[in-house]
Order: structure tokens, then C-alpha cells, then sequence
């Protein structure tokens, strides 16, 4: 296992009430994308920290490879696991190319100076963004969806071997999210592991080996997209308002509106 989330729990205060996040085990195994769906606070972001060593749990454990993650220092973490949270506040106006140049620090020695092999690596991970061409552009000067793509390129950068992301594809036209969805399935398929965080459940579906549905707090389903992914589970925590079908090319499940009240 690439990662690894043992009896993990956090809680925090929301007003007169705790809310608490518990799992008892969540891998992420080499050559596999999963995907962490679920509506609005049911707690994947707070999954997603937890697993990136962002935040602590008050208890458990989080294991990257065969090491307890407290035990080893952020350079190490960020040579092994590269992570996307859903919002990011630069401090600096720096140009696409710098930001996505970022990515490569964990990975430099000595004065810090980009080898050969690191610029190889940005610009491999521009081209998968679709970002090559806004190498000089400012960060201010670039849409949200460019900023997203630019940011995207600096984790890909890391070259690491567990890649976590909070909603990747916000801001993303559609175009640009099938792309790169499509881009994780071809990490994956190379040996790295991904776990995302996405509201999209169709993407989730289309492209995970394996789909975790968090709710309130707790994992209620988990396994195939065939599995989770079906009629009765969707109506469950999302309401009556959508309605699950098959792919037309694929035996894949996907998840349509419906347009009138239902039957």
C-alpha cells in the first residue's frame, strides 16, 4: 500500500454540536485511482488533510508506504506524496513556469538550482496541463481556470507516488476536465496512486478503479463505481432529484438530473 489510514478520527466544534470524521481503514494502493464523492459536509476535504498530513487526527494513524508519517519530516512527505487542496492564496505574483517550478523543491540539492532532470520534470508537467504556452504569463494575468491548471502542473512536478487532490477540476471547462481525469488514469495506469476528491460523480465513476462514498462524517459504501454508484445508494444521500443510468460506451454508470419531479 502506497498510503494508508488506520482508525483515524477528527472532531471539531460546529456551534452548540461536535462533528466528527472517523475511518476506520482507507488504503490508496499503487496503479489505482480512487475516488472520494459524497455531498456537501460529509468531510472529504477534512479526509483529504488528514491523509496529506495537512492536519493531525486526534486519534489513529496515517502510514505513507510502511512509515508512520509523523515520523518523517515535510521534505520527505512531499518527495513521496504530492497534495492539491481545493483553495490556494499565493503570496506572490509569480509567472506560470516559477509556480509550476515549485513543485520541484522537495527534489533539489545545494543552492536549490533546477538540474536537467528537474526541468525536464516541470516542463513534462506543463504539457499535461495544458500550461506550456503560459510559461512567462503572471499568476494575476491568468484565469481561474489557468491558475487551476497552473497549480495542477506544480503537483505534477513532485513526481510523487501518491497524488492527492480536493476538486482538481474546478474552474475547469469540461474539455479540460475529461483531459485530466484522462491524465490520471495514465498516472495511475504508471504505477502512481491517486485519491480525489471530486463532486462530479460521473468523472468519479468514468475513472476509478475504486469509489468511496463519505457521509456525515462516516464511509457508507465503497468499492466499484458499479457498486456505489447505482440508483438506490445515489437517492439515498443525495435525494430524489437524480437519476442513474448506463454509459452508452462503456458498462460504467453515470448520474443525470432529472427534469421533473419523480414518479
Amino acid at each position: 500500500m502506497l498510503l494508508r489510514l488506520e482508525n483515524v478520527e477528527f472532531a471539531y466544534e460546529v456551534g452548540p454540536e461536535a462533528w466528527s470524521l472517523r475511518v476506520a481503514s482507507l488504503t490508496v494502493k499503487r496503479g489505482e485511482v480512487l475516488s472520494i464523492i459524497g455531498p456537501n459536509g460529509s468531510g472529504k476535504s477534512t479526509l483529504l488533510r488528514l491523509a496529506a498530513g495537512v492536519i493531525e487526527p486526534g486519534q489513529g494513524r496515517v502510514w505513507l508506504g510502511d512509515i508512520l508519517m509523523t515520523e518523517m519530516d515535510r521534505a520527505a512527505v512531499a518527495r513521496r506524496l504530492g497534495y492539491l487542496p481545493q483553495h490556494i492564496r499565493p503570496q506572490f505574483d509569480l509567472r506560470a513556469g516559477e509556480i509550476a517550478a515549485l513543485g520541484r523543491r522537495p527534489h533539489l540539492l545545494g543552492l536549490g538550482r533546477l538540474r536537467r532532470r528537474d526541468r525536464t520534470a516541470v516542463e513534462a508537467a506543463m504539457r499535461a496541463t495544458e500550461t506550456l504556452h503560459l510559461s512567462e504569463r503572471l499568476l494575476s494575468q491568468l484565469s481561474g481556470g489557468e491558475r487551476r491548471r497552473v497549480f495542477l502542473a506544480s503537483v505534477l512536478a513532485q513526481e510523487p507516488r501518491v497524488l492527492l487532490l480536493d476538486e482538481p477540476t474546478a474552474s475547469l471547462d469540461l474539455h479540460h476536465q475529461v483531459l485530466f481525469f484522462r491524465r490520471l488514469r495514465g498516472l495511475a495506469d504508471s504505477g502512481m496512486g491517486v485519491m480525489v476528491v471530486t463532486h462530479d460523480l460521473n468523472l468519479a465513476s468514468l475513472f476509478s478503479d475504486r469509489v468511496v462514498l463519505l457521509d456525515r462524517g462516516r464511509i457508507r459504501h465503497r468499492g466499484p463505481a458499479t457498486d456505489v454508484v447505482n440508483a438506490e445508494i445515489i437517492k439515498a444521500v443525495y435525494g430524489p432529484e437524480l437519476r442513474v443510468d448506463k454509459h452508452p460506451e462503456i458498462d460504467r454508470p453515470i448520474v443525470l438530473p432529472r427534469t421533473a419531479p419523480p414518479p
